[in-house]
């Protein structure tokens, strides 16, 4: 008798598409990646110099010395990290917040809506590594920047509203600060969002119809519905773009840790101290990664 094949379930068979998806970055990852990651590692262990000749490296093990040297000698490196992670923090609940928003009026039905999300999509063209170059290393645009600082004598909004706040007798506390903050710089929130916006109004487009139908004749009004069925059904989604949102934000073109790192590397060439830093920021991103998946997944539903 012949034996039956055992047929793969959906989970496996969505197991195998991922892994076929995510096969090009693991061999690129380990022909390209893996030894100087390797090689990054060693060197955080080591007083690094240049072999006579141009030879290599020199390589002497010094044990933790240069993590020491990172954390507590060094006198930049330990704030700009700790203010990098503070914005972070700050960043990612407004990054969320808004994509999430955007994707639920961008699900909507209305004229010229694919007009619209072409536009919300914009930001992630805008960000890419040329435009931002341009965007920060642009002589006229600084000039032009320059000027406009000199020559107004208007206040923002948020200097406005923390005026109005003092003279009315309130103080303006933590939390007016953490909203004026975001006020002051909504434009860099709405060019992080773009993927974010994407990935939201992907989930909510695989939400059936039918559930929404059926919770209005059971009675359920539209907030009930957001709550019970919208945000359930991408919860796993919201992982997914804090993950995501956690990793950009760390890796950004003006990311003043990264350019900190690039300098002690390149112009100081102090290449263990450099890959020690590089070595603590990467381990300070999983940590927070770790922390922050374990206690979201606890409250993501996952179906069928």
């Amino acid at each position: 008798m012949q034996k039956k094949k055992r047929k793969m379930t959906l989970a496996a068979k969505n197991a195998v598409a991922g892994y076929l998806f995510i096969l090009p970055f693991i061999i690129g990852f380990l022909l390209f990646m893996l030894v100087p990651l390797v090689q990054s590692f060693r060197m955080s262990f080591s007083e690094v110099n240049i072999a006579p000749g141009g030879g290599g490296f020199m390589m002497e093990f010094v044990k933790i010395a240069q993590y020491n040297k990172a954390i507590n000698v060094d006198p930049q490196y330990k704030i700009l990290l700790i203010e990098n992670i503070r914005g972070m923090l700050l960043d990612l609940p407004a990054t969320l917040i808004f994509s999430f928003f955007v994707a639920l009026l961008l699900n909507q039905t209305f004229k010229c809506r694919g007009f619209v999300r072409a536009i919300f999509f914009m930001p992630v063209i805008l960000s890419s590594g040329v435009i931002v170059g341009l965007e920060y290393n642009n002589a006229m645009l600084a000039g032009m920047k320059d000027v406009i600082q000199e020559t107004s004598n208007s206040s923002s909004i948020t200097t406005v509203l923390q005026d109005m706040l003092v003279t009315e007798g309130s103080q303006a506390g933590d939390f007016f600060g953490f909203i004026f903050d975001l006020i002051d710089h909504v434009y860099d929130i709405a060019i992080q969002s773009g993927i974010q916006i994407i990935i939201f109004l992907s989930g909510l487009q695989t939400i059936s119809p039918s559930m929404f139908e059926a919770a209005k004749i059971e009675g359920c009004t539209a907030w009930e519905c957001f709550w019970k069925i919208t945000l359930p059904m991408v919860s796993s989604l919201i992982l997914v773009n804090i993950i995501y949102t956690i990793i950009d934000y760390f890796c950004r073109s003006d990311n003043e840790v990264m350019e900190y790192i690039s300098d002690m590397n390149i112009v100081k060439m102090q290449y263990g101290l450099s890959s020690a830093m590089s070595w603590i920021y990467f381990v300070c991103c999983l940590v927070i990664i770790g922390i922050i998946s374990l206690i979201i997944s606890k409250k993501v539903y996952y179906y069928e």
